[in-house]
């Protein structure tokens, strides 16, 4: 199977029956993105697009087996390796309960005080570098964006990264989410848990508390959501002096993400734009819509 062949639900299928040996046209697909995901039984198997997100796929069932022995509520793997079916990985995960309410930002505060407490993995885990896409996503936007804009950004990534090495936590540095957001908890009839386990890195804790600040400020999450956040969790992460900074790269990644997707989408140029201004003029109160 080629990487050059268009990624579809019926590729996706031959590829779940060769990983599992029975047909793939009776199971049911959840989603079909980067990864084709399907319910088979008591099972999901995700079927990856190509073979570079293998990495990623070996990545999350670590983390998925250390949570498990530490006792962190997640979603567990029901095969500990990933498998390479032809040039797409292969990944199979015990199939979640229909969930009894939406997430609260309550919920995600009590499983990051968990994750917090955690020492070092016995493997390493990456630093999140939210900065690290900038350059791709605005090339791939291309001139579908403003020269001027897409300069804007680079210059405004190269500052934030000259900052970050000076910060000094409020929190000991550890192992962190990486993407802390109520989207990322399943609420199971035995209690919430941990999903999304991709960007699980090892930094600064206050990576995982900024997400949710930035929520209320640029995305309408409601002040007592917040309030039970920090009240759950403990701390009030804009009290602290670095907050400014890990706000910003969070908000930088997420303009230039926007970006990618402006050719051809006047609805993502429209939200580029906004943001990009709202940068610009320093201005954090200008609502952002999620994309």
């Amino acid at each position: 199977m080629a990487t050059s062949v268009a990624f579809t639900e019926d590729l996706a299928r031959e590829v779940l029956a060769a990983a599992t040996g029975g047909p793939g046209g009776t199971a049911e697909l959840l989603s079909l993105g980067e990864n084709a995901v399907f319910g088979l039984d008591g099972t999901v198997v995700r079927v990856g697009r190509d073979p570079q997100l293998l990495a990623r796929a070996e990545h999350e069932l670590r983390v998925s087996t250390w949570l498990e022995s530490e006792g962190v509520p997640a979603v567990r793997a029901a095969e500990p390796q990933a498998r390479l079916v032809g040039d797409h990985p292969v990944t199979f995960w015990q199939r979640l309960p229909a969930a009894v309410r939406p997430a609260g930002a309550a919920d995600l505060a009590g499983l990051l005080r968990l994750v917090h407490a955690l020492p070092e993995p016995p493997f390493a885990l990456p630093a999140r570098e939210l900065l690290d896409g900038v350059e791709r996503w605005l090339r791939l936007a291309g001139d579908a964006v403003p020269r001027e804009d897409a300069a804007f950004l680079r210059a405004r990534r190269d500052d934030i990264r000259t900052a970050l090495p000076g910060l000094i936590p409020h929190l000991p540095p550890g192992p962190v989410h990486g993407d802390a957001l109520p989207r990322n908890v399943h609420v199971t009839p035995q209690g919430p848990l941990l999903v999304d386990l991709e960007t699980f890195s090892s930094d600064l804790r206050e990576h995982d508390l900024v997400v949710m600040a930035l929520s209320l400020d640029r995305y309408g999450l409601p002040e007592a959501e917040h309030e039970a956040f920090c009240a759950t969790y403990g701390w009030d992460v804009r009290g602290w002096e670095g907050c400014a900074v890990l706000r910003g790269a969070r908000e930088t990644a997420s303009c230039a993400w926007v970006s990618q997707h402006a050719p051809g989408n006047p609805a993502a140029r429209a939200e580029f734009q906004q943001r990009v201004a709202s940068l610009r003029e320093s201005d954090p109160t200008v609502r952002w819509h999620p994309f």
